[in-house]
C-alpha cells in the first residue's frame, strides 16, 4: 500500500523554500545583531564613560560621530567591492574588523583612544550595513523582501532594546569596560553560521578597481566639515580665519571629489545614479532618517541621565517606547508590503510620524510627564521603522542588477552621513545652549554651592573642569539646575531635525510609485544576460542573412537568391 506523499514545501519567488531563505539569512541577521549590540550596549553608559575618562561634551559627540563618519565613508567602498568580488568573504571580513575594534575600545585609557577605536569600528559597521542589503537582494525578490526586512527591523529593535539595558546593568554592576566584550561570542557564532548557511552563486570575474583618490577626498571633505561644526564657537569663533580655512577646504575637497568621480572608471559614488529620480529622492529622505535614528539614540539617552537623573540601567528602560515604535512599525509594515505589494502609503505615514515625533520632542522639559515623552518617542521610532529599510527596498527595485551593490550602499551612505552631520550639529547646538544657559544661571549655581558647606569647593572644581557632569550624583540644589539646563539644551537640539523630516516627506511624496518585482537580483541579472544573448543571436542571424544575400557565385548569380528560389513551393526540384 503506497503511503500518501507529504506536500512539497512552498517555494518563494527565488525558487528557495522559506526555510532555506531563513537559514541563508540567519548569519546576516546575527551579524547585524552583533553590529547593533556593540553600538547600543554603550549608548546608556556613554555619559559615565566620558565622565570617567575626563571628556567633555565635544568628546561625547565625537565618540558617536567618529563611528558614523567612518561608517558613511566606508559604506560605498564596501558596496563597490560587493559588485566586484566575493560578497560572503567581504561580510565575514567586516565582522572581523568590527569585533577587533570593539574589543580594543574596551582598553581605552582616554577619550582619544576610544574615539580612534570607534572610528575603526565604523569601518566594519559600514560593511555589515551595506553587504547585508546587497546579499538579501541576491536571494529574495523585492515583493517578498518586505517580510524579511521586518526581520531585520526586529533584530535591530531587539539589539536596540537589549543593548542599553544590558549595558546599563553591566555599567552599574561590574564596570563599563565589559560593555565592549559582550558582542564577542555573538560575533564568533555569526562567522560560523555565515560560513555554513550562506551559499551564493559565484560572480562573474571582473577586474577590481578601487577609487582611492575619491576615498581620500570624501574623507577630507566630510571630516573638515564635522570638525568645524564641533569646534566652532568654542575653540575658535564661527567667523574667523580658522573657519574660512576649514570650510573652504571642505568645499574644495568636495568639488575635487565630484570631478574625480565623473572621470573615474570605477567611481566610489557613481554620480550617474542621481539621474534616477527614485535614487535621488530616496537619498534625500534617508538623510532625515539617519539624523532621527542616530540623533535620538544619542541625545535621548543624555536626556534621561542628565535631565531626569536616571542611572544607565534606568535610561535603557526609559527609551523602550521609541524602540517599541520602531519594532512594531518595521515588522508590521514589512508584512503588509509583502502581502499587498503597496509601499508608498506606508512611507508617507512614516515620514508624517517622523515629523510629529521630532517636533514634539522639542517641547520636553526635565519635569515633562513621562507618558507624554514616551508617546513622542514612540512616534519618532515608528517613523524610523517605516522609512529606514523600505527606502533601500524601493531603490533596489528600480536599479540595474549590476549596480545593486553601489545603489544600496549609496542610500546607506547618505543615511550614515546625514546621521554623522546631524549628531555633530545637534551636539554643537547642545554644547552652545548649555554654556549659555549655565551662564544665565550663574547666581543660582553660586547659591547652590554656598549651601553645600565643606563640599562646595569639591563640586566647584568638578564643574570648572569642563568634563561632562554626572548629574545623578549631584546634591539636590545643583541637580535641579543642571537637569533644567540640559533638558532645555536637548529639546532645542531637536529643532534641527524638524526641517529635515519635512524635506523627507516631500521627497517621499514625489517618489515614483513603481510596483515591486517578484524576481531576485540574481534572476534579474540572468534574465538580462539571456536577453542580451538573444539579441546577439538575432543580430548574428541577420548578419548571416545579409552576407548570404550579397555573396555571389563565380558566374555572378546571387547565392542567397538562388537558395530562396530553390526552397520556394513552386520551384523545380
Amino acid at each position: 500500500m503506497a503511503s500518501a506523499s507529504s506536500p512539497a514545501p512552498a517555494l518563494t519567488d527565488s525558487g528557495m523554500t522559506r526555510r532555506q531563505v531563513l537559514e541563508a539569512l540567519s548569519g546576516l541577521l546575527l551579524g547585524m545583531f552583533v553590529s547593533m549590540l556593540a553600538s547600543t550596549v554603550v549608548s546608556t553608559s556613554l555619559p559615565v564613560i566620558i565622565h570617567d575618562l575626563g571628556g567633555d561634551q565635544a568628546a561625547f559627540t565625537w565618540v558617536v560621530t567618529a563611528t558614523l563618519l567612518t561608517t558613511a565613508i566606508s559604506t560605498p567602498v564596501w558596496g563597490k567591492l560587493a559588485d566586484l568580488i566575493n560578497r560572503k568573504l567581504l561580510f565575514q571580513l567586516a565582522i572581523g574588523i568590527f569585533v577587533v575594534a570593539t574589543a580594543a575600545a574596551g582598553f581605552a585609557p582616554n577619550t582619544e583612544w576610544l574615539i580612534a577605536m570607534r572610528a575603526v569600528q565604523g569601518v566594519g559597521a559600514g560593511g555589515l550595513a551595506a553587504l547585508s542589503q546587497v546579499i538579501m537582494a541576491d536571494i529574495i525578490s523585492p515583493r517578498e523582501r518586505g517580510r524579511y526586512m521586518g526581520l531585520f527591523g526586529a533584530v535591530m529593535a531587539l539589539a536596540t532594546i537589549g543593548g542599553p539595558l544590558v549595558g546599563g546593568v553591566i555599567t552599574d554592576g561590574i564596570g563599563w569596560r565589559w560593555n565592549f566584550y559582550v558582542a564577542l561570542p555573538f560575533a564568533v557564532a555569526a562567522l560560523i553560521i555565515v560560513q555554513r548557511t550562506l551559499h551564493l552563486k559565484p560572480m562573474t570575474a571582473r577586474k577590481v578597481s578601487i577609487d582611492y583618490l575619491g576615498i581620500v577626498l570624501l574623507s577630507a571633505a566630510v571630516s573638515l566639515l564635522l570638525i568645524w561644526v564641533t569646534l566652532a564657537g568654542d575653540s575658535f569663533d564661527w567667523w574667523s580665519l580658522t573657519t574660512l580655512l576649514m570650510v573652504g577646504g571642505a568645499i574644495l575637497a568636495a568639488i575635487a571629489f565630484i570631478v574625480v568621480e565623473l572621470r573615474s572608471r570605477e567611481p566610489l559614488v557613481p554620480l550617474s545614479m542621481f539621474r534616477s529620480r527614485t535614487f535621488t529622492l530616496a537619498v534625500l529622505a534617508s538623510i532625515a532618517t539617519g539624523i532621527a535614528m542616530f540623533g535620538a539614540s544619542v541625545f535621548l539617552s543624555q536626556y534621561m541621565q542628565l535631565a531626569r537623573g536616571a542611572t544607565p540601567t534606568e535610561a535603557g528602560l526609559m527609551t523602550i517606547p521609541m524602540i517599541a515604535g520602531l519594532l512594531v512599525a518595521s515588522v508590521g509594515v514589512g508584512q503588509l508590503i509583502t502581502r499587498f505589494g503597496h509601499w508608498k502609503p506606508y512611507l508617507i505615514a512614516g515620514s508624517i510620524s517622523l515629523i510629529a515625533g521630532s517636533a514634539l520632542l522639542t517641547t520636553i522639559h526635565y519635569d515633562t510627564n513621562f507618558a507624554l515623552v514616551s508617546l513622542y518617542m514612540f512616534l519618532l521610532g515608528a517613523g524610523i521603522g517605516m522609512t529606514m529599510q523600505n527606502l533601500v527596498l524601493v531603490v533596489q527595485n528600480t536599479t540595474e542588477p549590476t549596480k545593486i551593490g553601489v545603489a544600496s550602499s549609496g542610500v546607506t551612505f547618505f543615511r550614515s552621513l546625514g546621521g554623522s552631520v546631524g549628531v555633530a550639529v545637534m551636539g554643537a547646538a547642545l554644547a552652545s545652549s548649555v554654556t549659555d544657559l549655565l551662564g544665565g544661571r550663574k547666581d543660582d549655581i553660586t547659591a547652590a554651592l554656598g549651601a553645600l558647606g565643606d563640599q562646595a569647593s569639591s563640586w566647584a572644581s568638578q564643574l570648572q573642569s569642563g568634563s561632562l557632569p554626572q548629574v545623578s550624583a549631584m546634591p539636590e540644589g545643583l541637580r535641579v539646575i543642571f537637569e533644567d539646563v540640559y533638558a532645555q539644551g536637548i529639546s532645542q537640539s531637536f529643532f534641527i531635525l524638524v526641517p529635515f523630516a519635512i524635506v523627507s516627506l516631500i521627497a517621499i511624496a514625489f517618489l515614483p510609485n513603481v510596483p515591486l518585482t517578484r524576481m531576485t537580483n540574481r534572476e534579474r541579472l540572468e534574465a538580462s544576460e539571456a536577453d542580451l544573448a538573444t539579441v546577439s543571436v538575432a543580430e548574428g542571424m541577420d548578419t548571416l542573412t545579409a552576407t548570404a544575400d550579397f555573396s555571389t557565385d563565380a558566374d555572378g548569380s546571387h547565392r542567397g537568391e538562388t537558395a530562396r528560389a530553390a526552397s520556394s513551393p513552386g520551384s523545380p526540384r
